[in-house]
């Protein structure tokens, strides 16, 4: 009888174990690098945020956070749970040649879907490049609650 019930056992798992994950949804990590300056010198303690970009009225999942160092370098990494493919995205929070105007000037970076792994750690960061701060961005925004 034990035997019968650990087969019929088995065969539940077998059968709607993956269904059940797929349901939760399965870990997937993105993360992106790069050099942030602002009228030519290193554009220092800038918040950077990865996120998983929800379309809809789902909010948009933090995966990671960082700050740039003294050259104006960040690397930021992060994983999430979803079902479908994550959309990864970084916004870039700053004040470059903004004089008094309020709140922080914010755009964003779309990563390509090349850049998300399985598991928590990706396999490769998408790498901006050197971005001067100092002009507009398309899309840009104000940010007063980052």
């Amino acid at each position: 009888m034990f035997i019968k019930v650990l087969f019929i056992y088995a065969i539940f798992v077998a059968i709607f174990g993956q269904t059940f994950c797929d349901i939760l949804g399965r870990e997937q990590s993105s993360g992106a690098k790069g050099y942030l300056t602002c009228e030519k010198k290193p554009a220092k303690n800038l918040k950077v945020k990865l996120y998983d970009d929800d379309r809809g009225i789902d909010a948009d999942d933090l995966m990671g956070e960082t700050k740039t160092n003294d050259e104006g370098y960040f690397e930021v990494i992060g994983y999430t749970s979803e079902y479908s493919t994550i959309d990864p995205k970084i916004n870039i929070y700053h004040n470059c040649a903004d004089g008094y105007k309020p709140c922080d000037r914010k755009f964003t970076i779309k990563i390509k879907d090349g850049y998300v792994s399985n598991g928590k750690k990706p396999s490769k960061l998408y790498d901006i490049g050197r971005i001067e701060l100092e002009g507009g961005f398309s899309g840009e925004t104000r940010d007063c609650l980052n």
